[in-house]
Parts: structure tokens; C-alpha cells; sequence
């Protein structure tokens, strides 16, 4: 039975879903072939994904497929009700709700796994560490599954190689209509229409800090550029710092960009990017953000213990004030900016990701029991499909080489 606020709220959550339905053309695509199929008869999916409208048209798909869904979000921060209930109402199992506890949270993540899954799609690795330990007996039908994003395919990898991988993995993550379009365009409009909108403040004129250079961070520096701000890139990689610096963007250490930023966006899926000593020379009224997955990016605990007071400035904006009066301000307690104090993605950004997670987890269900309990790239005929389904719906066609081309192409002696 759903696990949800408030169901009082469902007609405006299903009025949002039927919104982003209209502007994700691939994935209706793939839900009326999979209602016609139904490739997931009698199968239950366990889904662990922001609970947002463009996750619950996913889920939709699915349960057209004929699956059983059973859907929860994978931060406690990006859930919105009024989507839950919406969901719910429509037939999906929803155990989602805003600002739980890590308790609360932790027990709806233990909900959605309670139907004893066949197949899972996991954002960030939570479903998985439960099913790696106390609760591995819910994982006892587990075909396999697919995982979203960075810092769930650093661990998955991170227990493949340690051999305690308990089921095979579909890495979406780094599906390239996944991370080219997702990562890149997605994060970087989102984070930027997340940090105006919670502080409404300019981005023009303004020093803007991004920690890592990797597709997220490459996607909000381009933004920050094109909005005017003085771009600032901090990496560990030389190959991405190098790339960073042909882009324009100032390359340094965060030790000398923390003094220089007025907006930080963290986005390298590690922990303790900015700490106490980079706090303690920053400018008064600095902004911190995340846009990693965890909020372990930001050391928020060193900050509020070097604080002599912690207020509420704005919704979604926590205030510092150290011993020297000097204010910096955390955005969503350090969680993902783009979903915590916003809406996420574009839906038609978010149409060729879940596109790929719902060709991903048919293929799982197809070839899962021949698998090795190792973590697997998407096949790139799913890439292909996704995005000609994505071109064929905004009306795009695109040109094919001719035999002769292709003879001329594979054959050396020409």
C-alpha cells in the first residue's frame, strides 16, 4: 500500500505528469510499444529515482510494460508530495515523501523493496547498499538493474571489483544519451534555474566556482559563461583541467579559488570538496551549492561548527555567521541544488534518460539470468534507438550512408 503525505494533493501531481508527458515524445514512444508487448508481465520493478513528475511518467511506462511497480525517491529533499500522491493515485505503488528523516527515509527505501523485486533501477546506490546487507532476502528474485548516476557507478564498480556485487548492473549513467545531453545540458540549466530562483540574485558580474570539470561541471560553467559570471574550475584530473582552460574558465586549487568565489557548485560526486579551511577565507555572503549526488561535498558539519549562529535566510537558504561576522549561505542543506530547491531537469532532457532506462531494464529482463554479477555498458543499439526516436520526435531526419560509402569506408585498398 502507497506510503505518501498527502492524497489530497494527487489531481495537481497528476496534472504535472500529464505536463512533462507532452514534452517526452521518445519515451511515450517506447510506452505505447511496451503496451502493445508487454515485456514485463508478471515482473515487479522496484524503482529509487527523484520522486518527480518526469520519474512517475517513467514509472507509468513501466506499468504499461506490465510490470508491478514499486516506486520511492533517492533523496529526501527532491521528493515532491503532490507528485507522490499523483502517482499513486495512477496505479503505482509510491513510498515517497519531502524532508523525512534518515530513519523515515531509510524506511520507505525498505518499503518499496518489500514486493521482493525482479528488477531495479537504483539512483546513487541506496537500494543497493540494503540489499548488500540486512535486507539482502528482498533481493531474492533479482534478475538485475540499472543504475543512474556518478556516485552510484563509482560503487558499483567499487563492489564489482571487490567481487560483492550480489546481481548484474546496467551502467545508464554513462550511456551516452545519457551523460552527453543529461549531465551537460540538463544539470546546467537546472542548476542555474535552481541557484536564481532560491536566491534571486544576478549571475552577471559574478566570480562562479565549479568543482570538477566532468559533464555536470562542464554543463554549469557553460551556463555561468553565458549568463556573464567570471568562471572559476577546480579538477584533480590534468586532462579535464586542461580542457577547462581552452573553455575560458580560470584553472586553480579550490585553496586559491575559495577566497575568489561568490557562488561555489560543487559537482564531483567526492566528499569534502570545501571545508573549514577553505570557510575560513571565503568572502562575506558567499553561496554554497552541491550538485553532486551526496550531500558530503559541502562539509556542512564543519561549517555549523565553526558558526556562532545558523539561521534561516530564504526557503532553501541557511545563513552561517562566523566569529568574524562574515556570512556564508548553504543552499539545500548541501543536497542536489537542482531538485532540492527545484524542479530537476527538463522533461526533454529527462526523455532520452529514462528512455535509456527503460530499454536498459528490458534488456536486464532479457539477458539478466545469462549475466555475470558484473557491472554492464548499455548496448549501443539502445543509444542509437533513443535517439532517433528523440530526433524523430522534434521533426529532425538525418542522412545514411550509401553503400558505395560504406564499401569506401571498410575497405583499406581504396
Amino acid at each position: 500500500m502507497s506510503h505518501v503525505r498527502d492524497m489530497s494533493l494527487a489531481d495537481y501531481g497528476r496534472m504535472k505528469i500529464e505536463w512533462v508527458r507532452d514534452f517526452m515524445p521518445a519515451l511515450v514512444a517506447i510506452r505505447e510499444r511496451f503496451e502493445r508487448e508487454k515485456p514485463f508481465a508478471g515482473k515487479k520493478i522496484t524503482i529509487s529515482i527523484h520522486m518527480e513528475a518526469k520519474t512517475a511518467f517513467l514509472a507509468l511506462c513501466l506499468a504499461a510494460g506490465g510490470a508491478e511497480v514499486h516506486a520511492t525517491g533517492c533523496n529526501p529533499l527532491s521528493t515532491q508530495d503532490d507528485v507522490a500522491a499523483g502517482l499513486a493515485s495512477m496505479g503505482v505503488e509510491t513510498y515517497a515523501m519531502h524532508g523525512v528523516s534518515s530513519e523515515e527515509y531509510k524506511e520507505l527505501l525498505v518499503e518499496a523493496l518489500s514486493c521482493h523485486p525482479d528488477l531495479i533501477i537504483d539512483d546513487g546506490g541506496d537500494l543497493l547498499d540494503l540489499l548488500s546487507g540486512e535486507y539482502a532476502h528482498l533481493g531474492d528474485h533479482i534478475i538485475g538493474g540499472a543504475e543512474e548516476t556518478t556516485t552510484g557507478i563509482h560503487r558499483l564498480h567499487a563492489r564489482a571489483k571487490a567481487g560483492v556485487l550480489p546481481f548484474p548492473m546496467m551502467n545508464v549513467n554513462d550511456a551516452k544519451c545519457k551523460h552527453y545531453y543529461d549531465n551537460k545540458y540538463g544539470t546546467g540549466q537546472s542548476v542555474w534555474d535552481s541557484i536564481m530562483h532560491t536566491t534571486n540574485l544576478l549571475v552577471a558580474g559574478k566570480s562562479v566556482v565549479v568543482a570538477g570539470y566532468g559533464y555536470c561541471g562542464r554543463g554549469v560553467a557553460m551556463r555561468a559563461k553565458g549568463m556573464g559570471a567570471n568562471v572559476i574550475v577546480t579538477e584533480i584530473d590534468p586532462i579535464k583541467a586542461l580542457e577547462a582552460s581552452m573553455d575560458g574558465c580560470r584553472v586553480m586549487p579550490m585553496d586559491e579559488a575559495a577566497p575568489q568565489g561568490d557562488i561555489f557548485v560543487t559537482t564531483t560526486g567526492c566528499r569534502d570538496v570545501i571545508t573549514r579551511r577553505h570557510f575560513e577565507v571565503m568572502k562575506h555572503n558567499a553561496f554554497l551549492s552541491n550538485a553532486g549526488h551526496f550531500n558530503v561535498e559541502v562539509n556542512a558539519e564543519e561549517l555549523e561548527k565553526m558558526a556562532v549562529r545558523v539561521f534561516k535566510r530564504r526557503n532553501d537558504i541557511v545563513g552561517y555567521e562566523l566569529p568574524d561576522g562574515r556570512v556564508l549561505n548553504l543552499l539545500a542543506e548541501g543536497r542536489l541544488v537542482n531538485l532540492a530547491s527545484g524542479n530537476g531537469h527538463p522533461a526533454e532532457i529527462m526523455d532520452t534518460s529514462f528512455s535509456v532506462q527503460a530499454l536498459a531494464l528490458e534488456y536486464m529482463l532479457k539477458h539478466g539470468a545469462e549475466l555475470s554479477k558484473e557491472v554492464y555498458e548499455v548496448p549501443r543499439e539502445i543509444d542509437e534507438t533513443v535517439s532517433l526516436l528523440k530526433l524523430q520526435g522534434a521533426g529532425f531526419t538525418i542522412d545514411h550512408l550509401t553503400p558505395e560509402q560504406e564499401a569506401y569506408l571498410s575497405d583499406w585498398r581504396v
